[in-house]
């Protein structure tokens, strides 16, 4: 299997990735609205610096999608909440879906 099939992707969430921080706070990108399947649940994940944090949800979406930790994310529920990590799940030729696992705060 080379993606995860879109059929799965029954959500949309808005990513505006972050691009730095300025006198005024932080900068994002345009916005862009991906499919994803949001599974809503805490749990701890480690950060990109290696802290052990409290992720609130997650958001699968197709390989490709571009999410650098601390861009904002607008869930279904209208909800604003931020990127811990972004991964890439790839298979390596398993018959897994491959897709990227968005951490969310």
């Amino acid at each position: 299997m080379s993606r995860i099939p879109n059929s799965l992707l029954r959500h949309r969430i808005t990513i505006e990735p972050y691009r730095g921080d300025s006198s005024t706070g932080p900068l994002y990108g345009p916005p862009q609205t991906v499919r994803a399947f949001v599974d809503e649940q805490t749990r701890a994940v480690v950060s990109p610096g290696g802290e052990t944090v409290t992720s609130s949800s997650i958001a699968y979406c197709a390989p490709g999608t571009t999410a650098p930790p601390l861009s904002r994310v607008t869930l279904p529920s209208g909800r604003e909440t931020k990127v811990i990590a972004a991964l890439p799940r790839d298979g390596g030729g398993l018959p897994t879906p491959d897709h990227v696992e968005i951490q969310l705060q």
